[in-house]
Order: C-alpha cells, then structure tokens, then sequence
C-alpha cells in the first residue's frame, strides 16, 4: 500500500492563507451588506427634510397697544427671525471660524473632522467635542434629539449629507442662525445681539460678533453674564481664527481683544407699562391657543391707545394721592439707617420710590435716590403731611431728619414731594361706546404691589350710580322727567329682618315733592325708593337686564333702587355706553387683531355697531349691536344726566368747558364706595375708588370729590380726540312750559315755569295754578346718595 506524502508546507500556508482571505471578503461582504440594509431601514426612520422649508421658530407672544408701542411679551424662548441678507457678512464669518471653516467646501460632513475626532476617542477614550459640521448642527436642532449616542450621530451625517443636496449653503446658514441656542433664553443671533448688547446685528462692533459666534459650543460655560471670564477666552479664541483665516487683518484683531466686553442682561423693551391689560390679554390668548400661544409668535394689538392709557393711569395715581394726603400722613415711624440699619431700596410702587434725607434747611428737604439722584422736596410739597399732637409733633420739620428713608413722587420734571403708598385702591376704564372697544384700563394703583384687577374682577356696590336704570324704567313706564315724587321719610316693612328699613337721604334732609329730573340731579334716595316701588322690581331687574348686568348682580328688593346689587368698574362702563350710543347694547372688547410673527391676520375683531342714525331693523342685523331702550327713551335719559353735571351732584366736571358732558356720582353706604359713571360724545368711562376690605373712605368721601376728580383729570388729557357734538332730538320728542312745582302745563306769558323735553304721548295736558314759582336754587341741596 502506497505510503502518501505529507502536504508541502507552501501548499498549507497558501492553502490556508486561502480559506483566511475567503472569510475575509465574506465578512467584509456580509458587513457591506448587512450595512447596507442597516441604512436603508436606518434611512426609513429619518424625518423628512422637506420640513426644512416650512419651519416654524418658537417665538414669544407679543401684545402691543393699538399705536403699536409694546405692552408685554410673554414665552420661554426669545427669537426675532431674520433672513440670511440682514446678517452682516462678518458675522457669518466669526460663526465658520468658531464652529465649521470648511462650511463653504464639504458637503454637509467633514471627514477630517470626523477622523480627528475618532483618533481622540481612540487614545484617550473620551469623547472629543468637535466634528459636527454647521449643516450636522442643523440637522440636529431641527430633526432630531438632543440624546448623545452613536446612532444619533450616524443619522446626523446621513441626514446632513441629504439636506447639502437639497439645500443651498446660505439656506442652511440662514436655519442655523435662526434655530441655535445662545444662552439667556435667547435662540438666533438676532435675539443674542438684542439680549445681550440691546443692538440690531447690524450694529455690532467685532468683538460683540465674536463673542456672539463663541456662544453656540457651550452657551452656559463662554456666558458673557455668568461667566465673562471663560466668555472671554472664547471670544479672543473666535478672534484668532478670524485672524488666521485672513477675515480680519492683525490690527482689527489688537483692538478687539483688547476691548472690554460690556454685555449685560437687557430688559425686554417694554414701551407701555400696562400689566392689567396685558394679564387680560393674555388669558383671552390662552383660551384660544392653549400653551402653544407662548411659541408661535403671535402679535396681539389692542384697542388702547397709549396716550388714554398713560392719562388714565395717571389720574388714578394722582386722585388716589390726593385722597390720601385729606387723610394724614402714616409714615411714622421712619426708617433710619444709622439707628435701625434699614436700606435704601429700588423698589418702584406705582409713581413712588424710597429716597434718603440727606438734609434738612429752610429751602426744603434734600435726599437721594436708589441711583444716587439728588432730589430737593420743597416745603409746599410736604404741607400736607399736617402735625400730629398724639405723636408729640408739631411740624413737617419736626419729623423729617437726615438718613431718614421716606418715600416721595416726581410731580414734574425736577418737582419732587413726599408721599406715601396709598391705603385705598382705585380701577377705571374708558370705552368706545359705539362698538364697545376698551379705549383704558386700569385695576389698581400698582400691578405687581396688588396683581388683583379691581376694574374687572370686583363685585362693588353701583349706589346711586345704578340710578338712571332705576329712572329710565320708569320713563318707560310712562313717567317723565316732570313728573312729581314725594320726597319724605318712608318705612319698609320686610319680615326677614329685625328691623324695618328705614331708608335716608345723605343730608338727612326732604324736600318734599319732587321732580325726577332735580332728585336725579341731587341724587335724592327716597324719591328713587318711592319710584321704584311704583313701577315694581321685575320691570326694573327686566331693563338692568337690558342694560347688561346679569340678574344675581340684582336683589330682588326695593334696595335695588339705591344700588345695593354689585357691578364692576368695566359693567359699569358699559351700562353707561348705553346711554352715550343711542340706547344700545355693546360688548366690551380688547384685542383688535391678531397676526403671526410673519404679519399675516389671524383675526381682526368685528364687533356690533351701535347706530344711532340708522333705521331698526327686525331681526337685527348681526353687524348692529341691539337695542336696549328707544332713542326717545335715551334722550330723555341723556336729558337727565346732562343736569347732573350742569347743575348736580357732578357740576365739578364743568371745568372741562363741554357742554355734551353727562353722568351720575354714586357713593355707597358710610362711604364705602365713591364712584362716577360719565360720557361725552363718542366715549364713556367710569373712575371707582374705594378700599379692598371695604372700609369707609371718611366723611364727606363721596363720588363727587373721591372719584370724579379722577375721571376729570383723564377727560381733560383726551378730550381733544372727541369732539362736541350736540344731542339731536329724535321725532316723538317736543317741549312744553310747565310748572316745576307740579309738572302741569303753563301758559308761556306765566313767570316761574320750565320748558322741559316729554316725549309725544306724556305730554301732559292739565294746566297748573297760574302762579307758580321755580324752587330757588340754592334751597336744593347738591350732595350724595346714602347709596
């Protein structure tokens, strides 16, 4: 038997070097393949970069005046989109240099990035920050998550590849731009140039763009807030490969690094301080978008022009003030900050701040401000606060010493007095009455001492600013502005109560029978409870009703006469708008329209008309607000509360020089609540006063001197934007001479009479006595309400 022959040791290398080199090339093949499938299924699970073309920024809802000045901004996240040719080319610049200088050469990846990046994993076993190109970047913050493994890096190279095919390189510049995180809720470099420096992009020096550039690697660690010096280095880094890359020469480069930074925190520009409005504006948003209205960018204009929100809101200081200074000085004791160790602070509460006697002399008082401003108060602007016996002191002088901290208010440029915080609050709100648009709001004496808005959220008692309802009803029901009420004690049996109620005029004086228009104009409270009774309640509730106010506002009682239900300074409002339009019924509203953050209308606001001049329709027309009371109704209405301020209780507001003004005081039990409801030709507003736990606001606090000083004061800043118009009589309506005494009719030639508006079919037609004489003026009283 043949003996085989060992195998050559060549044929076994070769043989086995063979077998090595066939695993070899199937692994790599089933590695090539398998990595190929890998792709494809990799490929499916990748968003779409189409969705590059349609991007949405996340942007801060902004609410805006209707002169467009801004009131508030609202969102997590600041952004102002801009296009890539608003950018200033070295901008650009300073961004390749800091995070991609070969942008404009790979396409979307740069391999020998990559590479450097692998190598340094491979000897120190850390992962490098580095090798995401702009484009990666992009296709990170736009498409996928922010996890840190090696998938989300292989599907940004994939997807990076893809967008550079699809995309130009200025529109992957222009998403970068826009999209990148700069620290301080600031996303984009316009929004950074703005945080930081309070600039437009276009407006920033070199140093400012590099350190803008430096942000994007680490926005928390290069913050020139948080941590200017690590910022720094950042900067001067950015700078040196600007200057490496031949973008800036060596002496641009000197400057700049040797440049201080001075970035600081800018506020947002906030160009009408008006927080009630924009809190109500916001909530209106809110119920209409949902969180998302915090990022879409949306701009809300109101329908407040800033200059009647700016007079508004300085009648209401400026009357609070004056009603606190009647009321003495609560400062005591002062702080001082040798004796106590107290501080001079920067707080801001309405139109007041803290300031430090720095010296007291005969010229006045000297002091300084939170910002070391030096301010002199003089003698007559510190008066007021009067001597206090029961604290052993006889003068201002006496009280006011250095290193005291007092608080004081600028009066006018350079004017300065001392003041305090006032105990009392205030609201008021001015309309359009013709279509119900807010024209000023405010709900209190400072927004963040006290965010409660007293101009729509609190339930007030009216008092006798409820009245003309009362009155309007019973012209409806046939009474006229002649017909006679006997004003005289009355008595009200109501079994419920211990007591009777015995209802009081203010002066705890009767004139005895009376007219509606003088006890309209005097606020007489028998003459309205009498009144009242006579037309009954439910025809009373039924016009409020009409008027807008919900029936649980309405007790169900002849109190109701007196205004003992609850209202808002913004119901009231309303009510009131009433009887500026012509007798219709218009709702109040804020937003005038909404835009998206590219200006294209969301919304505009189309609220009902009231027209006075046009013919009724039935139905109404949508566009038409609808009819509360007839024109004949309204005017004899606007007949009686033009008298108010000609001859009642308002006849302060005569010094406005009008002659459309009219409106009616109202003033709740112990002076609780002072108020006055009032218009002029084409607006309406409303001034409350009063203190949030209802305390009284003193003797003799009454509508008339509490609260119309302040509706006053706004009229006489606006009123130049309305002007007169005269109060048409409508058909239906005629004159008649009568006898004030009785209401009866009167021969022209006779002496004593009126001539006094009746509509058509409450003329009356019975003669008076011939001798009749008019009341002597001076024998009514001019004063308020118990209610």
């Amino acid at each position: 038997m043949p003996i085989k022959k060992a195998p050559k040791p060549k044929s076994l290398i070769k043989t086995l070097f063979k077998w090595l080199a066939f695993f070899f090339f199937a692994f790599i093949g089933t590695f090539l393949i398998a990595t190929y499938f890998f792709l494809i299924e990799l490929d499916k699970e990748l968003p779409d970069i189409d969705q590059l073309q349609h991007v949405q920024y996340q942007m801060p809802l902004n609410i805006y005046s209707q002169d467009k000045l801004l009131i508030a901004q609202f969102g997590e996240k600041r952004r102002i989109p801009i296009n890539i040719e608003q950018v200033p080319p070295l901008l650009i610049k300073a961004f390749i240099a800091a995070e991609d200088d070969r942008f404009y050469k790979h396409n979307g990846v740069d391999f020998k990035g990559l590479l450097r990046a692998v190598s340094q994993l491979a000897l120190t076993g850390k992962k490098r920050q580095g090798g995401s190109t702009i484009t990666m970047q992009v296709a990170r913050n736009f498409l996928l998550s922010n996890e840190r493994t090696y998938l989300r890096k292989l599907k940004e190279i994939i997807l990076a590849l893809k967008i550079e095919r699809q995309y130009s390189k200025d529109q992957i510049m222009d998403l970068y731009l826009n999209k990148i995180y700069m620290g301080q809720r600031a996303y984009g470099v316009a929004a950074a140039a703005q945080t930081y420096y309070g600039k437009d992009i276009s407006e920033l020096a070199l140093h400012q763009q590099a350190m803008i550039a430096g942000l994007p690697k680490a926005p928390s660690i290069y913050n020139p807030i948080t941590n200017p010096q690590r910022a720094i280095e950042r900067r001067n880094y950015v700078l040196r490969r600007m200057l490496d890359l031949n973008y800036i020469s060596q002496r641009d480069y000197e400057i700049a690094v040797q440049t201080l930074d001075n970035a600081e925190i800018q506020p947002i520009n906030v160009e009408l301080q008006s927080p009630h409005i924009a809190e109500m504006v916001r909530q209106e948003v809110m119920s209409k978008y949902g969180e998302t209205a915090y990022t879409l960018g949306l701009k809300i204009f109101t329908t407040v022009p800033s200059q009647f929100q700016l007079a508004a809101e300085d009648a209401l200081q400026k009357t609070l003030h004056e009603y606190d200074e009647r009321h003495g000085y609560r400062g005591f004791p002062h702080k001082n900050t040798q004796k106590g160790g107290a501080q001079l602070t920067d707080n801001v509460i309405g139109d007041t701040r803290q300031a430090l006697i720095t010296a007291v002399a005969d010229s006045g008082v000297t002091a300084r401000l939170y910002d070391n401003t030096q301010i002199v108060i003089a003698w007559k602007n510190i008066e007021w606060a009067r001597p206090y016996p029961e604290k052993n002191i006889g003068s201002a002088k006496a009280f006011l010493k250095p290193n005291d901290i007092i608080w004081v208010r600028e009066l006018a440029k350079d004017e300065w007095a001392l003041t305090q915080i006032p105990g009392a609050e205030a609201a008021f709100v001015a309309l359009n009455p013709n279509n119900g648009a807010i024209l000023a709001l405010c709900g209190g004496f400072d927004f963040y001492h006290s965010k409660y808005n007293r101009a729509t959220q609190s339930k007030r008692q009216p008092g006798s600013g409820f009245k003309p309802v009362i009155y309007t009803a019973a012209l409806e029901k046939g009474f006229t502005a002649a017909s006679i009420i006997n004003d005289a004690p009355i008595v009200i049996e109501d079994p419920s109560q211990e007591n009777d109620w015995r209802p009081e005029n203010y002066s705890r004086r009767f004139l005895g029978p009376t007219s509606l228009r003088v006890a309209l104009r005097e606020s007489i409270n028998l003459v309205s409870v009498r009144l009242l009774q006579e037309i009954g309640i439910p025809q009373a509730i039924d016009t409020a009703m009409r008027f807008g106010f919900d029936k649980e506002q309405l007790p169900g009682t002849l109190s109701l006469a007196l205004g003992s239900g609850y209202a808002s300074p913004l119901r009231m409002a309303s009510a009131y708008a009433v009887f500026a339009n012509g007798g219709f019924l218009v709702k109040p509203y804020l937003i005038e329209r909404i835009e998206d953050h590219k200006g294209n209308l969301l919304f505009q606001a189309n609220p009902p008309l009231a027209c006075a001049d046009c013919p009724d329709q039935d139905p109404p027309s949508p566009n038409r607000a609808p009819r509360a009371i007839s024109a004949k109704i309204n005017f004899l209405a606007n007949s009686l509360l033009r008298d108010v301020v000609q001859r009642g209780t308002a006849t302060q507001a005569k010094q406005l020089g009008r002659n459309d003004l009219a409106g009616k005081t109202g003033t709740t039990n112990e002076q609780r609540d002072a108020w006055f409801n009032g218009f002029a030709t084409d607006i309406v507003a409303s001034a409350w006063i009063g203190f949030d736990n209802s305390l009284p606001l003193g003797h003799g606090e009454t509508g008339g001197k509490a609260a119309l000083p302040m509706w006053i004061k706004f009229m006489k800043a606006v009123q130049q934007n309305f002007p007169e118009k005269p109060l048409t009589q409508p058909a239906g309506i005629v004159q008649a001479y009568i006898n004030p005494a009785d209401g009866l009719l009167l021969d022209q030639e006779a002496r004593g009479g009126i001539w006094e508006y009746f509509s058509e079919e409450t003329v009356p037609t019975a003669k008076s006595a011939p001798k009749a004489e008019e009341p002597e003026e001076d024998e009514l009283f001019a004063e308020e309400a118990l209610f």
